[in-house]
């Protein structure tokens, strides 16, 4: 315990700006989950919406890609797409990408990182949502479906605002593991948190070397406030709930154990 807490072996963070580089790193991963995290809760409530399509040909493909995705290994999908893509895609995405966008978002091999980030986690977070509708009590359906309303329109009023409700802890979850997941990246050459984490234990880089244990230690310390600060969200959002509703709802937690008692 010594040995962690000594002085000597924190002086690291305020050498040749290593706290600095550090922090800049972690804000590609953060760069990254944000905009992975805007895709994926758009493609799972699509896919979570098809897989509960009363059309069986389209409930049978969404539940057959959700299925194969959140199924593989992220690592796998992160270096399949970055290596698979064609070099033209990434050439593209280069191009295309404005001067003022991050600095990580510039190179083409991005491309690969979020297209496995979204496509992995989209498919997570269909189930999710599945789930959170599913759970809803048989009636709510069929006292929109009295008041003459169609499928749809009981779905956009009826279920899908009390089916979201129920979402939002297991959903925060599933974020707070994409945010985590960010750091497979390194193994695609993007320089995020981890990679100069090991930078900076090199002492070829930066002269002496940082202590290993204590570099990554603090890059774990950063996790945890910004996924701290997400599950706190996540709670404060349950009981503004509670407080408009007055009632209180139902989690739905997990992913495995996530199977609707009373289906709509």
């Amino acid at each position: 315990m010594s040995y962690l807490f000594d002085p000597d072996n924190w002086a690291w963070l305020t050498r040749n700006n290593n706290a600095r580089f550090i922090i800049e790193g972690f804000l590609i991963n953060l760069e990254i989950a944000i905009v992975s995290i805007f895709f994926a809760l758009i493609f799972g409530l699509l896919l979570a919406l098809l897989r509960l399509s009363p059309v069986r040909p389209v409930s049978l493909v969404a539940g057959t890609w959700v299925d194969v995705f959140r199924n593989l290994p992220l690592i796998f999908l992160i270096l399949y797409f970055a290596l698979g893509l064609p070099g033209a895609w990434k050439d593209a995405w280069e191009e295309a990408m404005p001067s003022w966008a991050p600095e990580a978002f510039q190179s083409g091999l991005v491309l690969g990182a979020l297209l496995g980030l979204v496509l992995y986690n989209s498919a997570v977070l269909a189930e999710i949502m599945r789930a959170g509708i599913l759970s809803l009590p048989r009636g709510q359906g069929e006292a929109a479906a009295a008041l003459g309303m169609t499928y749809r329109q009981a779905l956009r009023h009826v279920i899908l605002p009390q089916g979201l409700r129920r979402m939002v802890p297991a959903t925060v979850s599933q974020l707070i593991t994409l945010n985590k997941d960010t750091t497979l990246v390194s193994i695609i050459a993007i320089t995020e948190v981890m990679r100069r984490g090991r930078i900076v234990t090199s002492s070829s880089f930066f002269g002496e070397a940082a202590p290993i244990l204590h570099v990554f230690i603090f890059i774990g310390f950063l996790f945890v406030i910004v996924n701290y600060a997400l599950s706190r969200l996540s709670r404060r959002l349950e009981l503004r709930e509670q407080r408009i509703t007055g009632t209180k709802l139902k989690r739905v937690r997990g992913l495995e154990d996530q199977v609707a008692a009373d289906p709509v």
